[in-house]
């Protein structure tokens, strides 16, 4: 489910649904402000380190592109299609495994998700410096895309966890009805988008920090929010959630 249909489901612009005991854990804000974190962390990482590209969204890979094209670049523009395609199969693959994984009845496609993304995390930390820069940049494209594709809505509010576009049009609609219509509810969903902003710009800045000391190794860092994350999923799979795996998380 796209933005489009979540504003014709009539989501877009909801309140903030309060979270309870029917709240899947997948859903809660907490775990989004979490992994905002984590892909601000990833997109300094790639930027910094691994040849300048962007992992987070494919917006500013191929305005690259586009740009290479018209300068006749052919192999520079061939080199942002790298990043780029694999942001298409992470896509692809987080949209065609969740129903299968929910029928074998074990944990939530959420749950694997982080955990393949810690691996993925845990492989590129092992990397020599001089390892091609494409290696990264596949990875890192990959998990963001299918984190971006499987968490999509905290509550009612549709969430990307993975770049900060959406988060910043959908907090200026929140303080102008705020302002317009005194709709206090309209406030926390404001404050809820600022916080997934800040959340992203800590990761980022955290990220640029250690970039320079630990070079390739500060991408295990990504592990310790991650970890939190995959524990708090997997317990939720193992007891409270344990007979509701065929209920999909809200904006699927």
């Amino acid at each position: 489910m796209g933005q489009e249909s979540l504003r014709q489901d009539g989501w877009e612009g909801a309140p903030p649904a309060p979270e309870g005991p029917s709240t899947l854990e997948c859903e809660r804000s907490w775990i989004y402000l979490t992994l905002m974190c984590v892909g601000g962390y990833f997109g300094a990482f790639t930027y910094v380190l691994r040849g300048g590209v962007f992992c987070n969204a494919q917006t500013g890979n191929i305005l690259l592109f586009g740009m290479a094209l018209g300068e006749g670049a052919w192999s520079r523009a061939a080199y942002y299609l790298i990043p780029m395609s694999a942001y298409f199969l992470g896509a692809v693959v987080s949209e065609a495994l969740p129903g299968p994984i929910r029928r074998r009845g074990l944990i939530r496609w959420d749950t694997l998700l982080v955990l393949v993304e810690m691996v993925v995390v845990a492989l590129l930390g092992l990397l020599p410096e001089s390892a091609p820069y494409q290696i990264s940049q596949v990875a890192v494209n990959f998990i963001c895309s299918m984190q971006y594709n499987t968490f999509r809505q905290a509550g009612n509010i549709p969430m990307a966890t993975t770049f900060c576009t959406n988060h910043v049009r959908q907090a200026g609609v929140a303080a102008v009805k705020a302002a317009r219509d005194g709709d206090g509810a309209q406030v926390r969903r404001m404050l809820a988008h600022f916080s997934m902003l800040a959340a992203f710009v800590v990761g980022a800045a955290v990220s640029t920090l250690l970039c320079g000391p630990l070079q390739g190794r500060a991408i295990w860092v990504a592990l310790i929010p991650l970890a939190v994350v995959f524990v708090r999923l997997l317990r939720a799979d193992l007891t409270k959630e344990r007979g509701t795996f065929d209920r999909a998380p809200k904006g699927h």
